[in-house]
């Protein structure tokens, strides 16, 4: 039977990225070692204290990953048609709904979706995204 896991991903369920606690377990137990002498008692258990640690080395983990990927983001508009982009930016920049985007783009509802779609495709390959 399997023990739940201790560090949970700080950013919940993230599908495509690592298992953050198995990833940073290694890193932990070091940095514990070499920070011993900071450790209040007073403050907290040493389960807690260990916690802490833990937790914060996932979230650097997770931070790092979200930088890489709005790079990789970033350099990948070039790759989408200008009405692609312009759909993509106003459902999920703009914070429209697809419904939304239509109206104001003037177009089917259907045309706005395959537009994402399609956009979203391309970005994920110009990603180097696998599934």
């Amino acid at each position: 039977m399997r023990t739940p896991s201790a560090t949970p991903d700080p950013e919940g369920s993230r599908p495509g990225k690592g298992n953050h606690d198995t990833e940073v377990a290694p890193e932990v137990m070091p940095e514990v070692r070499r920070t011993a002498s900071r450790f209040d008692a007073v403050r907290g258990s040493a389960a807690a204290w260990v916690m802490t640690i833990a937790h914060r080395r996932a979230v650097d983990r997770v931070r790092a990953e979200d930088a890489l990927d709005r790079q990789r983001v970033r350099r990948c508009p070039g790759g989408l048609t200008a009405i692609q982009a312009e759909a993509i930016k106003l459902a999920y920049c703009g914070g429209y709904t697809y419904p939304q985007v239509a109206e104001l783009l003037g177009v089917a509802l259907g045309t706005v979706k395959t537009r994402i779609r399609d956009g979203l495709i391309r970005t994920r390959d110009c990603m180097e995204v696998t599934r």
